[in-house]
């Protein structure tokens, strides 16, 4: 088996992190995914999976060679792409779907930059919080937050993004800094709804999780910052929502060590690799937001 092969068929396994959901998507066995992976393991000489009865999660090796095989499977993918991809004009209709605020604040503008070199294509953009089902919606091209657990979909990362925990330093000197996790729940928190759900537990990449409450709700993302702005509590946001507001003092981040990766990813259906409108489009995305990667990230506050 090739290496991209095995890198394939790791990244089908730690995205389940179940033997018997990630046979059925590879059209194995149970036992077959378990001798596969062992192999794989031996041949780099590192454990990559914790075993348990109940479940699988990843080891920091694991962690290190998933972002890897993300990494060059997409490289892989676009080097295809290029290489067999015929010469035809950008034309048709183009559906995008993105979030209420960044699509306003990032993908509008680059939407209409392209609308002007390319007016054989008619664009249409959809703004929703809630997550979109591509293939029955009709969506050419979703720009979401973190990836996407369908593996029929060819995913772009745009920039790195992580969420983080933020809070005003007004509302810290009142109610105290939380120290740990558990902590959260004596807090007042700001959670996030979309439709008639409640994002109320928030996850962490080390596995930890906590239930959260308080006052305040809201499907708009815009408005929870605002009231995180005035001291109404603690949040789960997005850095490069907040980045901008960390730099001036106006949020400080809490438990820094507590983040969650949710890269800003350009998402497509299989149907459309070869799709010249789409192809473009995510080029000029890149073009427009890799000059802000810093501007949106945490990584330059000190």
């Amino acid at each position: 088996m090739s290496s991209d092969g095995d890198m394939q068929f790791f990244v089908c396994v730690a995205r389940r992190l179940n033997l018997s959901n990630a046979a059925l998507e590879l059209g194995l066995t149970a036992s077959a995914v378990s001798r596969r992976l062992t192999r794989l393991e031996n041949r780099l000489g590192v454990r990559l999976l914790n075993r348990t009865t109940r479940r699988l999660s990843l080891t920091s090796d694991g962690e290190v060679f998933l972002l890897a095989s993300h990494d060059i499977i997409g490289r892989i993918k676009e080097t295809e792409q290029s290489l067999s991809r015929a010469s035809a004009e950008p034309q048709g209709l183009l559906r995008v779907n993105a979030t209420f605020q960044f699509g306003r604040e990032y993908i509008a503008p680059a939407i209409s930059r392209f609308a002007r070199t390319n007016p054989e294509v008619q664009v249409q953009l959809e703004l929703s919080d809630a997550p979109a089902n591509m293939v029955e919606e009709g969506y050419d091209l979703n720009i979401r937050f973190g990836m996407p657990s369908s593996s029929r979909l060819i995913v772009t990362r745009l920039l790195p993004n992580q969420r983080v925990l933020v809070a005003a330093p007004s509302y810290l000197r009142k109610h105290g800094t939380p120290t740990r996790l558990e902590d959260l729940t004596q807090h007042q928190c700001i959670i996030l709804r979309q439709e008639r759900e409640a994002y109320d537990i928030w996850r962490f990449d080390d596995g930890e999780h906590v239930r959260a409450t308080g006052q305040l709700s809201t499907n708009d993302g815009e408005i929870a910052v605002s009231w995180v702005l005035e001291g109404h509590g603690i949040m789960l946001r997005s850095e490069w929502d907040i980045a901008r507001h960390v730099r001036t003092g106006r949020l400080q981040v809490v438990l820094p060590e507590k983040t969650h990766e949710a890269g800003i990813y350009a998402v497509y259906p299989e149907r459309l690799n070869l799709s010249a409108k789409v192809r473009l489009f995510i080029d000029l995305l890149r073009e427009t937001l890799q000059p802000k990667a810093d501007e949106l990230s945490l990584r330059q506050v000190e």
